[in-house]
């Protein structure tokens, strides 16, 4: 059975969804966790990309500019990191023995390079289920993981944890209109 698992985990819906999947296996199969968090300019949240002028009339104006956006790219990372801290206080409370990673980079190529160099044999991802031109456009860390990661993956589709759920069928009986 599995032994290593890496879940990767965005700032999307369904992290928590994955995030409960994953801890499910571990704890039932005994395997140590990997939660890896790769910080990218298009994952929500993000500052995004900075944007420069390279004909600048004003450059302490520009130099401002960058400023703020490391300021702000220094505030996704260190939500970055309290959300896996709290997610490896949860798993370790659960009796798995888990550690995490946050590195910047291509979400779907990186996340194949952690779990080789940590040796993973399962990588856990969601899906948030984009079809056709959505998919073709902002592309899928799912399909580029299932295709290029050396070990086995487990895709976690678009659910979300219970509370989510119940909450979320409640409102959405209540905004039924035809």
């Amino acid at each position: 059975m599995f032994k290593k698992i890496l879940v990767a985990l965005d700032n999307s819906t369904h992290r928590q969804a994955v995030f409960e999947k994953a801890l499910d296996l571990a704890s039932a199969t005994g395997a140590d966790l990997m939660l890896c968090h790769v910080l990218s300019a298009y994952e929500e949240g993000s500052p995004g990309i900075p944007i420069r002028s390279y004909q600048a009339y004003y450059p302490v104006l520009e130099d401002s500019t960058w400023r703020l956006y490391q300021k702000r790219w220094e505030e996704f990372e260190a939500q970055g990191i309290a959300q896996l801290r709290q997610e490896l206080e949860t798993a370790r409370t659960a009796g798995v023995s888990a550690e995490f990673t946050q590195v910047a980079g291509e979400p779907a190529a990186t996340i194949c390079s952690v779990a080789n160099s940590w040796q993973a044999d399962l990588i856990m991802v969601g899906s948030h289920g984009r079809r056709g031109i959505s998919e073709l456009l902002l592309g899928s860390v799912s399909n580029y993981v299932m295709h290029h990661a050396e070990c086995s993956v487990l895709v976690v589709h678009g659910t979300l944890s219970t509370a989510a759920t119940s909450a979320s069928t409640a409102s959405s009986a209540k905004a039924t209109y035809r």
